[in-house]
C-alpha cells in the first residue's frame, strides 16, 4: 500500500458494525491501516478486543463498543458512545435462513430490528451530524439476495433490499451537506456460512471463486475514501459477476 493511501484517513474516526468477524473485521483493518481512528463494535467483547489488539499491533488506532444491534437501547448507547464519525459502515446483519413458513416470529424481529432498524438509527443521527459538520460518507452492506430470489431467503433479502432503498433516499437527503451514501453488495464470501454451501455457487460465478472478506472490504475502503468523492447512491455488486450474468443452463436433451 502507498503512502498516500495509507494516509488518505487520517483524522477521520469510522464507525464499523459487525467488526468483530468476517467483513466487517477486515473492513476495520482496511480503515485503520489507511489512518482512520476505528470504533469496533460486535457482540463479543474477547473478539471485539482481539480486532482491537491487532490494529494497535499494526500501528493504527481503535478502541471497542460492545452493542447488540437488535437491541435498540443499545444501538442509542452505541450512538452515543462512537462519538463524531466521519465514516459509517453498516456492516453487521442478522440471517436466518430456511422455507418462510419455518422462520419464527423471533427471527423475523431479529433480521429486521438489526438488518433494517438499526442501520436506519445509526444513518439518521450519525449522517445528520455529518452533514452538520459538511460532509462524510455512509458505506451500506447489501446482498446480491436483495436482486436475485432464491429459496429459503425471504426474509433476509428484503432487508437487503430496504437497505438498497434506504440508501437511494439518504443520497438525495444527505448529499447536498457533503454526505455521501453509498452500497456494497456481496455475494457468495467465506465467512461464518459452512464452505461447502459457499461453494455450490462457484460454477455460477464468472470468476469462478468465492470472496474473501479482504475481497469486500478494499472497495469499502475505496468507498471512504477521496477516491470515490463523486460517488453518491451507487448500489455496488462485489460478487464475481455472479448478478450480472445469466446463470449456466444445462445442455439441451437431443
Amino acid at each position: 500500500m502507498s503512502d498516500v493511501i495509507e494516509r488518505e484517513l487520517y483524522g477521520k474516526t469510522a464507525l464499523v458494525t459487525g467488526s468483530t468477524s468476517g467483513i466487517g473485521r477486515a473492513t476495520a483493518y482496511a480503515l485503520a491501516a489507511r489512518g482512520a481512528v476505528v470504533v469496533v463494535t460486535g457482540r463479543d467483547a474477547q473478539r471485539g478486543a482481539q480486532v482491537v489488539k491487532q490494529i494497535e499491533a499494526d500501528g493504527g488506532t481503535a478502541r471497542f463498543v460492545a452493542a447488540d444491534l437488535t437491541d435498540q437501547a443499545d444501538v442509542t448507547r452505541l450512538i452515543r458512545e462512537a462519538g463524531e464519525v466521519d465514516i459509517l459502515v453498516n456492516s453487521a446483519a442478522a440471517a436466518s435462513f430456511g422455507p418462510s413458513a419455518s422462520i419464527t416470529p423471533e427471527q423475523y424481529d431479529a433480521m429486521l430490528d438489526g438488518n433494517v432498524r438499526a442501520i436506519y438509527l445509526l444513518t439518521a443521527a450519525l449522517a445528520s451530524k455529518m452533514a452538520a459538520r459538511g460532509g462524510g460518507s455512509v458505506i451500506n452492506i447489501s446482498s446480491g439476495a436483495a436482486v436475485v430470489g432464491d429459496f429459503n431467503n425471504a426474509v433476509y433479502a428484503a432487508t437487503k433490499g430496504a437497505v438498497n432503498s434506504l440508501t437511494r433516499a439518504w443520497a438525495a437527503e444527505y448529499g447536498p451537506a457533503g454526505v455521501r451514501v453509498n452500497v456494497v453488495a456481496p455475494g457468495p464470501v467465506y465467512t461464518s456460512a459452512p464452505a461447502e454451501y459457499l461453494d455450490r455457487y462457484i460454477s455460477l460465478i464468472p470468476l469462478r471463486r468465492v470472496a474473501r472478506p479482504e475481497d469486500i472490504s478494499e472497495v469499502i475502503a475505496f468507498l471512504a475514501g477521496p477516491g470515490a468523492s463523486y460517488m453518491n447512491g451507487a448500489i455496488i455488486p462485489v460478487d464475481g459477476g455472479l448478478t450480472a450474468v445469466e446463470p449456466p443452463k444445462p445442455p439441451l436433451a437431443v
